[in-house]
C-alpha cells in the first residue's frame, strides 16, 4: 500500500518498484501482487481503473486513511527491505567479483553482470501467463544464452 500512496500504478510497476527498492532481493511474482491488489480492492482500500488490457490501482480515501495510520510500520518495512537488499547486493557483488579477472580492461564488471541479470529477469515477466508458444520460445532463448556462456567460460579464446 505504501507504493500506491505515492501514486497510482499497474501491478507490473509495483513489482518493478519493489525489486528496485530492495536491490533485487525481493521480486514479488504476479501471483503475489495481483491477489493482494484484488484484496485491497475488495476491502475498499484500493480502486481500479482499466486502461485497455491493463489495470491501474490507486488508494481510496479509506485506503489512504489506513496507510496514514500505519505509515511508520510501512516506512520501517521499506527501510529494512532497502537496507537488507543493499547489503545482499554488496555480498553478491563481492562473491561475483571473481567472475571478472583483475586487470580485465574490457569494461565488464560484476555490477554490469548483475544489471544484465536483473534486466533478463524483467524481460521474462509479463502480465498474465505465457502461452505455450511464448514459453517454448523464451526457453529456447535462455538455453542458447546458457550454452553461449558455458562456451565462453570454458574456452574464452574461441569467442575472441
Amino acid at each position: 500500500m505504501a507504493q500506491l500512496a505515492n501514486r497510482p500504478a499497474h501491478g507490473y510497476e509495483l513489482i518493478k518498484a519493489l525489486e528496485d527498492h530492495s536491490h533485487g532481493l525481493y521480486v514479488p511474482s504476479p501471483g503475489a501482487i495481483y491477489p493482494a491488489l484484488t484484496y485491497l480492492e475488495e476491502i475498499g482500500f484500493a480502486s481500479v481503473e482499466t486502461e485497455g488490457t491493463k489495470k491501474r490501482y490507486s488508494l481510496t480515501e479509506a485506503g489512504r486513511n489506513h496507510y496514514e495510520q500505519n505509515r511508520d510500520v510501512a516506512a520501517r518495512i521499506l527501510s529494512d527491505m532497502e537496507r537488507i537488499g543493499a547489503q545482499m547486493a554488496q555480498a553478491r557483488q563481492a562473491l561475483e567479483s571473481g567472475l571478472v579477472p583483475e586487470g580485465n580492461d574490457n569494461g565488464t564488471t560484476s555490477e554490469e553482470l548483475e544489471a544484465a541479470r536483473r534486466e533478463l529477469r524483467r524481460a521474462q515477466r509479463k502480465e498474465g501467463p505465457y502461452t505455450a508458444e511464448e514459453a517454448r520460445q523464451v526457453a529456447e532463448i535462455l538455453n542458447r544464452a546458457a550454452a553461449d556462456i558455458r562456451r565462453l567460460l570454458a574456452a574464452p579464446e574461441e569467442l575472441s
